[in-house]
C-alpha cells in the first residue's frame, strides 16, 4: 500500500532514469573524465605555483623593508642629539604614499617628534623588526595600523622607533588574484572544451568503427575499418583488423566453395565404384570377372581415401601441430633423396630428371614436411612435363634467403592461374584428365606457410616454382 503523498514507483524508477539521459553524451566518455581530471589537475598546480610566488615575494620584500628599517635607524640614530628632531621630520616629509612611521620619545614617555601617537607597548627595544600595532596621528583622528618597526634607546635616555608598512603584500595579493582569475578560469574553459572536443571526436570514431563492425556481423565481408595513413594507434589497429578481415575473407571463400569441391571430387569414384559392383553383380558369371569388378571398386575407393586423407593432411598441417618438430635439415642431402625416388618414375616417362646443389646450405624446419613440399613439387612437374623433357631441381643462394627451385620443361601455369592453382581441388582444363586430387600445391603452400616462407610461382613457358626461406632473424 502507499499513502496519498507517496508517489507511485513507477515514477521514481522512470525519473530516476531519465537523469543520466539528460547529460550529454559527450560528458560519460572516458575521454572527457580524463580532460576533466587534468584540468583539476591544472588547476591545482596553477594555484599552488602562485601560492608559492606570493609567498616567496611577500617573504623578500619584507625581509627587504626590515632592512630599510634597521638601516634607517641606525642613520638618525648616529646623529647628533639636536640634528635627530629635523631628521624624522625630512624622513616623514619625504614618505609620499604615507607608509613611514616614526617616533622620538622621552624617558617619561612623552612623545618628542614623529607621527606616533604613543610608543608600542609590546615593541621591545633589542634592535630587531618586529610587528606591532601603533596608533598613527592623522588629520582625521588617530588610526591604529599594524607595521614592521625597530626600537633602541639612545644614550641621552629618549627612545627612537621607525616602522614602515609593507603594504606591498597586500598589492601583491591583489595582483595575484587578479591573474587567476583572468588566466586560470580561461585555461580551465579551454581544457573542457578541448576535452569535450576530443570526446566528441573519438565518439564518432567509435560510432563509425560500430556501424561497419555491425555490417560485417551482417555477412557483408568486403566492409573495412575505417584508418588513416597516420602513426595513431587507433589507425595501427584498423590497419591489423583489416588485415585479419581480408585473411577472414580469403578463408571464409575458401570454405564456401570447398564443401562442394570435396563433394564433386567425392562423387565421382564412388558412384563408379558403385556402378562397377552394380554392373559386375549383374554381369559376372565367374570367379575371374568378380574378382576384375571388385579390383576396380577398389581403386575407386582408394582415390576417394586418397583424397580424404589429403584433407586430413592438409588440416594438420594448417592447425600447426608439427612445429615442434623442427630442426636443422641439411637441404643438399634432402635434394639428393627426393631425387633418388623420382629417378626410375622419371626414366620410365624419358625425362631427364637433374639435381644442381652448388652449397651446401641448411635451414630450420620440419624435415619430413618440407621434403613432402619438395616431393610434391617433383611430382607435379614430372607429371605435366611431356615425355623428353627436363625436370631441374637446383639449390641456390640469394640475399639472405635460401631457394630451392624446381623447373620443367612442360607448359607451365599462366598468369592467371597462378593464385587460382593453390585453391584446393582446382584443376584447369588442360590437365582435366591427368591423374590427381588437385590438393598438392595446397599441401605444399600449408606447409611453406607453416614454415613461415615463401612459395614463389612464376609463369610462362615452362614451370618454375621456388620455395624461398629466408635467413631466421637474430635474437
Amino acid at each position: 500500500m502507499s499513502g496519498p503523498d507517496m508517489p507511485p514507483l513507477t515514477s521514481s524508477k522512470t525519473s530516476g532514469q531519465r537523469d543520466p539521459m539528460r547529460q550529454p553524451q559527450f560528458m560519460r566518455s572516458t575521454t572527457f573524465h580524463w580532460a576533466l581530471a587534468v584540468a583539476g589537475v591544472l588547476a591545482v598546480f596553477v594555484i599552488v605555483l602562485f601560492g608559492f610566488i606570493y609567498w616567496k615575494t611577500d617573504e623578500y620584500l619584507i625581509a627587504r623593508s626590515d632592512t630599510m628599517i634597521a638601516r634607517q635607524l641606525n642613520y638618525i640614530a648616529g646623529l647628533p642629539s639636536g640634528r635627530r628632531l629635523e631628521a624624522i621630520d625630512e624622513h616623514l616629509a619625504q614618505d609620499s604614499r604615507g607608509v613611514q612611521y616614526a617616533g622620538l620619545f622621552g624617558p617619561d614617555g612623552r612623545r618628542m617628534a614623529g607621527n606616533l601617537e604613543r610608543f608600542p607597548p609590546e615593541l621591545k627595544m633589542n634592535d630587531t623588526v618586529q610587528s606591532v600595532s601603533v596608533v598613527r596621528m592623522l588629520p582625521a583622528g588617530p588610526q591604529t595600523r599594524a607595521i614592521q618597526a625597530i626600537a633602541r634607546r639612545m644614550a641621552d635616555g629618549n627612545a627612537l622607533v621607525i616602522g614602515r608598512e609593507v603594504d606591498e603584500a597586500r598589492e601583491i595579493s591583489h595582483v595575484v588574484g587578479q591573474a587567476l582569475a583572468l588566466g586560470l578560469l580561461p585555461a580551465l574553459c579551454l581544457c573542457l572544451l578541448a576535452g569535450a572536443w576530443l570526446s566528441m571526436r573519438s565518439q564518432k570514431r567509435v560510432e563509425e568503427v560500430n556501424q561497419r563492425v555491425q555490417r560485417i556481423i551482417a555477412g557483408n565481408l568486403r566492409e573495412r575499418l575505417p584508418h588513416r595513413n597516420v602513426d595513431e594507434p587507433l589507425s595501427k589497429l584498423a590497419v591489423i583488423v583489416n588485415g585479419m578481415l581480408d585473411e577472414m575473407e580469403t578463408m571464409i571463400h575458401a570454405l564456401a566453395g570447398v564443401g562442394n569441391d570435396i563433394a564433386h571430387d567425392l562423387r565421382t569414384p564412388l558412384t563408379r565404384a558403385r556402378l562397377t559392383l552394380e554392373r559386375g553383380r549383374t554381369n559376372a558369371t565367374n570367379l575371374e570377372q568378380l574378382q576384375t569388378v571388385v579390383d576396380k571398386a577398389i581403386a575407386n575407393l582408394d582415390q576417394s581415401l586418397a583424397i580424404i586423407t589429403a584433407l586430413l593432411r592438409l588440416a594438420e598441417i594448417e592447425n600447426g601441430r608439427r612445429s615442434a618438430a623442427f630442426g636443422s635439415v641439411p637441404l643438399h642431402e634432402m635434394l639428393g633423396e627426393v631425387c633418388d625416388i623420382y629417378e626410375p618414375i622419371a626414366e620410365n616417362k624419358k625425362i631427364d630428371l637433374r639435381v644442381d646443389v652448388r652449397h651446401r646450405l641448411n635451414v630450420r624446419a620440419d624435415r619430413d614436411l618440407l621434403f613432402e613440399a619438395v616431393a610434391n613439387l617433383v611430382d607435379n612437374a614430372i607429371k605435366f612435363t611431356p615425355e623428353g623433357g627436363k625436370v631441374e631441381i637446383e639449390l641456390l643462394r640469394g640475399d639472405s634467403e635460401t631457394i630451392v627451385r624446381v623447373a620443367d620443361t612442360g607448359s607451365g601455369i599462366s598468369e592467371q592461374e597462378r593464385e587460382a592453382v593453390l585453391r584446393r581441388f582446382y584443376r584447369s582444363d588442360k590437365i582435366r584428365n591427368t591423374p590427381g586430387v588437385g590438393l598438392g600445391l595446397s599441401l605444399v603452400a600449408a606447409i611453406v606457410k607453416l614454415h613461415g616462407f615463401r612459395l614463389a610461382i612464376h609463369s610462362g613457358a615452362g614451370g618454375r616454382l621456388e620455395i624461398i626461406c629466408p635467413d631466421p632473424q637474430p635474437t
